[in-house]
C-alpha cells in the first residue's frame, strides 16, 4: 500500500530482537543472544508481584512511579526531581533524544554500539554522528570529540560498551565532558554496570555531581533479571527530567513493573551474589577461550564479544548447529551471553571446534 508518511522512516532499520533456542536434536539448547539473566526472578519479587499489583492491574498505574523514583533517589543521592522511570533504559534514552534533537540536528555515538541508537535518533528526524569503535572495541575518544559541532544536541558514551563489552575509563569520560558545550547534553547508558569490573571505570553518577549536562541511563532488565517487565529509569538535572516527561508515553511502566523493582532493591545481597556468579562465569569462558588460541577483548558486561570478520555467518552456523543462539554481527562478529554454566560449556567446546577448523 502507498500511503503518506515521514519519508526518514524509510531509512530506519528495524530493532531485531535476539533469537530464540535453536531445536539442537539430543541436547538442550539455549538463548544467549539477548544478554538476559539467567537466573530466575527472586522469590521476593515474584511474591511482591502477587501480594500487591494482581488484584488491581484493572487500575492505572501511578504514571510518576513516586514510591520507585524516590528510592532510586535515595539510593543514588538525589533528589526524586532528578529521576524519571521508562520502559527500560531504551524508552528513557528515546524520551531524552526526543527532547532535544530534531531534523537539522546532530546525535555523536560510538560504532558498534546499542543498535537501538540509529533507531532511535532517525525516529526523531535527527542523524547520526557515529564514530568507529577502536580496534579493542572502545570508544574512540578523540574521534567522538572531533564529530562535535555548532548542530551536535547529545552525545552518547555506553558504559561497558554493547555489543563490544569495552569499559570506558573515568579519565576518558572527563576528557569528552571538558570539550562537550555545557549547554550540550550527554548521555551515559550504563545498562550493564553492575558487570563492570575495570580498574579506574567511569562511574557516571560520580561525574553527575560535577557536570549538570550529564543524562545517565540504567536498566532493571539485565542484572536485576526484570527484562520482561520493561523498566529503566534515567538521573539528569531538574530540568531536563521535566522535559523527558513530556515526551514520554503516559503509564508506560506499569504497576507490576514498579513493585518488581522496588522489591529488587530490597534484596540487594541476593542481587550480588547473582552479579558476582556471572561474572565469575564470564571469567571462566574467556580465559577458555584464551587457552584455545582466541584473541578476546577484556570483557565488562555480561557477555563478550567474538571478533570475526568474514567468518562471522560460518561460525555463527556451528553455535545454531550446538543448540545455542547468539547476537551476529554478519562481517563484524559474535555477540554471546554469558548463560546458565551448561550453556557456557557448550559455547567453549563450539570455540575449540572452531579453532579446529582453522577459525
Amino acid at each position: 500500500m502507498t500511503y503518506k508518511h515521514r519519508t526518514i522512516i524509510d531509512s530506519i532499520p528495524a530493532y531485531k530482537q535476539g533469537k530464540p533456542a535453536p531445536q539442537a536434536h539430543g541436547r538442550r539448547s539455549f538463548k544467549i543472544s539477548s544478554n538476559e539473566n539467567p537466573f530466575a526472578p527472586l522469590p521476593s519479587v515474584l511474591e511482591a508481584i502477587q501480594k500487591y499489583s494482581l488484584d488491581h492491574i484493572n487500575r492505572y498505574p501511578d504514571m510518576r512511579g513516586w514510591k520507585l523514583v524516590e528510592r532510586l533517589a535515595a539510593i543514588n543521592g538525589v533528589r526524586p526531581e532528578n529521576v524519571v522511570l521508562g520502559c527500560g533504559s531504551s524508552e528513557v534514552i528515546t524520551q531524552l533524544v526526543s527532547l532535544v534533537a530534531g531534523p537539522g540536528d546532530e546525535v555523536v555515538y560510538p560504532w558498534r554500539s546499542f543498535e537501538a541508537y540509529p533507531i532511535i535518533v532517525a525516529g526523531a528526524g535527527a542523524a547520526s554522528a557515529q564514530v568507529a569503535n577502536l580496534p579493542d572495541g572502545s570508544h574512540d575518544i578523540d574521534g567522538i570529540i572531533g564529530a562535535l559541532n555548532e548542530r551536535t544536541r547529545l552525545v552518547i558514551l555506553n558504559n561497558p560498551n554493547n555489543p563490544t563489552g569495552a569499559s570506558l575509563s573515568d579519565a576518558d569520560a572527563r576528557r569528552v565532558m571538558e570539550a562537550v558545550p555545557s549547554d550540550v547534553l550527554v548521555l551515559f547508558d550504563e545498562a550493564y554496570f553492575q558487570f563492570n569490573t575495570a580498574p579506574g571505570t567511569s562511574v557516571a553518577l560520580d561525574l553527575f555531581r560535577e557536570y549538570p549536562n550529564i543524562v545517565v541511563a540504567h536498566t532493571f532488565s539485565k542484572a536485576y533479571g526484570l527484562a520482561g517487565l520493561r523498566i529503566g529509569y534515567a538521573v539528569a538535572a531538574a530540568d531536563v527530567i521535566e522535559g523527558m516527561r513530556k515526551v514520554s508515553v503516559p503509564f508506560a511502566v506499569s504497576d507490576v513493573a514498579q513493585r518488581a523493582a522496588l522489591a529488587s532493591l530490597d534484596v540487594s545481597a541476593e542481587l550480588e551474589e547473582r552479579v558476582t556468579s556471572i561474572i565469575a562465569e564470564r571469567d571462566r569462558v574467556v580465559a577458555a577461550l584464551r587457552v584455545q588460541g582466541w584473541e578476546c577483548a577484556e570483557p565488562y558486561a555480561n557477555f563478550f564479544w567474538l571478533s570475526l570478520g568474514e567468518a562471522t555467518d560460518e561460525a555463527a552456523e556451528a553455535f545454531v548447529e550446538a543448540g545455542l543462539s547468539v547476537r551476529v554481527f554478519s562481517g563484524e562478529g559474535i555477540r554471546i551471553t554469558i548463560g546458565e554454566p551448561e550453556a557456557n560449556d557448550t559455547v567453549i567446546e563450539v570455540c575449540q571446534q572452531l579453532k579446529a577448523q582453522g577459525i
